[in-house]
């Protein structure tokens, strides 16, 4: 009687135990904000991708990104910036074209990986269809294999259009690898499907603003 007497109170005290933890998990859950929550979840498998360079791997005119965030669309998107400016924003990979009213054609993009990230103000220089590429330095001394030149063409790294930027060496271009679009993976150069960078080209003229912010502004 005392042995069944003790195990009842073991198991309702496991049971109490139990339900005293996911109250608690809930509470704790519930008191996090928002972004801590989403924190805490796995990254999206994009974000994760270790892909070097693929010379000769062909992407065509047509290719868009139709699905999900990164689809081309218009958005809200409060800005002080002159209808026609390019805003990039690498912390959420997206660059935004101002249309006005509170409003923006945006674009999903890779950016550059850890420690090739940066931010300023620029205009577009120089506008080039196929651009030939030209890997630097750095981007070789890691990849040793990549060509030292290429001449543009659908299998060319640097896709079917490209912006650039200043007198810096990046630039805003398209890319033979479509699935690392939201992907901080590039050497400072921001990429686009090559349906995209071809929409963007067609509607950004020589001189145009490029303001390259590393988070959101509030």
């Amino acid at each position: 009687m005392v042995r069944n007497l003790r195990l009842m109170t073991h198991d309702r005290t496991a049971r109490a135990c139990s339900a005293f933890m996911a109250a608690a998990g809930y509470v704790l859950a519930a008191c996090l904000p928002s972004g801590a929550a989403q924190a805490q979840a796995a990254p999206p498998a994009q974000a994760l991708l270790q892909i070097d360079d693929e010379p000769g791997r062909i992407s065509t005119e047509e290719v868009v990104i139709t699905d999900g965030p990164y689809a081309r669309q218009v958005v809200y998107f409060r800005s002080n910036e002159a209808p026609g400016t390019l805003v990039i924003h690498t912390s959420e990979r997206f660059v935004y074209l101002v249309q006005g009213n509170n409003r923006a054609l945006r674009y999903g993009i890779g950016v550059g990986r850890e420690g090739f990230q940066w931010s300023g103000l620029v205009q577009v220089s120089r506008k080039a269809e196929w651009p030939d590429w030209r890997p630097p330095p750095e981007m070789i001394a890691r990849q040793p294999y990549l060509p030292r030149f290429m001449a543009g063409g659908p299998g060319n790294p640097m896709g079917a259009r490209a912006l650039y930027l200043g007198s810096t060496v990046f630039r805003i271009h398209g890319t033979n690898q479509p699935e690392t679009i939201g992907s901080a993976i590039s050497s400072g150069c921001f990429r686009l499907a090559n349906g995209d960078i071809i929409d963007l080209y067609n509607r950004v003229p020589v001189g145009t603003k490029v303001v390259v912010r590393h988070a959101p502004s509030l």
